[in-house]
This record gives structure tokens, C-alpha cells and sequence, in this order.
């Protein structure tokens, strides 16, 4: 209820009259059904145009710092990142990503629409970094397609850092869904998972334009720190 109320009511008419997004696409979103929609994360501010986009309701997995703020504060983050859709997740592996992975599983099982940004946080420079392969493990395991997505023009709107957007159109690519269904059974295999997920993100690539390099953006968070370019000249391979 409180995801409808926030995006036909309170937030939704505010975002479509001050940055009126534009969707192409749109047909590529099937109408029922599971599916894992893959985007690019280049602004604080995807999560709440992403789902002005379509009619049916997204499930975002988002980072469980957002809902474990103290106080007030902490009450109303929690309050809003369960009301636009989100479920927590901890990200620091091991049994807390089987934990994840289960989530998914149950989302995908009910027939949802089901959100991930699988370069794991935003870009901190606009750039598009490796995926994890997570987003393929849960495709293949639940057996359903993946549709690549690309947010654009968030970035320039509101930046890292940035407290709130400034006015610009913000536009959606979607693109035709992706079918893995050779791969199924095989969802043990690293290599079938890095595959599959550097074959999504190149979808995604196309999609938004944006510059690919070939490392986890946590890396690249890491050399921007240090004063480095962010790019694979300063970590070698990765798996």
C-alpha cells in the first residue's frame, strides 16, 4: 500500500512533472512473471525513477544499513526504503549471501519483479563496473530471464555527494529480456556465472553509453581515494 501511496501520490507526480522521465522499451517488461530487471547505479536517485517506469511493482535488494539506523531518523529511513520496495540485504558475504540469494529466490517464486544493481554500489565517476556474479546465480537457480536496464542522465542530476537533484530530463533504456535456460543445472559453475553476468552487463553497456572498465567499483571507490585512475592499469586481473 505504502509503495503505491508514495508513487502515485506523494512521490511519483512531483518526480514526472520536474524531470520528466522518458522509457524506451517499456514492451521488453513482461506484463507477468518473474524477472531480475539489471541496471546500472550511477545515482542515489535510480531507485525512486526506476519504478515510475512500469506498472507493476519492483523489489529492490538494497543494503541493510538502510534499515538499521537508530532513532527517529532511522525509523523514517527504514520506513521509506520499505515503502518504495527495497528488502534488506547484508553484503559481506559468505552466509550472509546465501541469505541474499534465499531472498531473491522467495521474490522470484511469488512471481515478482525483482531489482538489482549488480555492480554491488554506485559508480563513483559515472563509469559502468564489473558486475557480480550473484545476479546469474539467482537467474539460474530460479530459472527466470534477466532484462538489462540503463538509467540515463541520473548521474549528471544528482552525483555522489550530491544532497538532492538538480532539474534535468532523466530517461530509461530497457532491453529485451535475456533467456540463460542453456545454463540452468549449472549454476555451480564460476565460469558459467562470470559469463553470463559479464554478458549482461555488456547489455547494459549498450543500453547506457556509458564506459565499461573491468574492475569492481569498491575498487574503483578505493583508487579515486588514493588520487588513482580508476581503471585495471592499477589492480591486474580480478576474478
Amino acid at each position: 500500500m505504502l509503495y503505491w501511496v508514495l508513487k502515485n501520490v506523494v512521490v511519483g507526480p512531483w518526480l514526472r512533472v520536474l524531470f520528466r522521465p522518458w522509457i524506451e522499451g517499456a514492451e521488453n517488461i513482461t506484463k507477468n512473471g518473474p524477472a531480475i530487471l539489471v541496471s546500472n547505479h550511477v545515482s542515489f536517485s535510480d531507485s525512486f525513477f526506476l519504478p515510475l517506469a512500469f506498472s507493476r511493482h519492483i523489489t529492490f535488494l538494497a543494503k541493510s544499513e538502510y534499515f538499521t539506523g537508530k532513532g527517529i531518523k532511522g525509523w523514517l529511513t527504514k520506513s521509506f526504503f520499505a515503502g518504495v520496495g527495497q528488502v534488506p540485504i547484508d553484503r559481506s558475504g559468505g552466509r550472509a549471501s546465501e541469505a541474499a540469494l534465499r531472498t531473491a529466490q522467495r521474490i522470484l517464486s511469488e512471481g515478482e519483479l525483482l531489482g538489482i544493481y549488480p555492480e554491488g554500489t554506485r559508480s563513483p565517476n559515472g563509469t559502468l563496473f564489473r558486475g557480480r556474479t550473484g545476479v546469474a546465480r539467482m537467474a539460474l537457480e530460479s530459472k527466470v530471464p534477466i532484462i538489462p536496464v540503463a538509467m540515463i542522465n541520473t548521474f549528471e542530476i544528482q552525483p555522489p555527494g550530491a544532497i538532492k537533484p538538480s532539474l534535468g530530463r532523466v530517461g530509461i533504456r530497457v532491453g529485451a529480456p535475456m533467456d540463460f535456460a542453456k545454463y540452468y543445472g549449472q549454476e555451480e559453475d564460476r565460469f558459467i556465472l562470470r559469463s553470463v553476468t559479464d554478458e549482461v552487463m555488456y547489455a547494459v553497456q549498450t543500453l547506457s553509453g556509458q564506459q565499461y572498465v573491468d574492475i569492481y567499483a569498491t575498487k574503483a571507490k578505493e583508487l579515486i581515494a588514493r588520487g588513482l585512475p580508476a581503471d585495471v592499469s592499477n589492480v591486474g586481473s580480478e576474478d
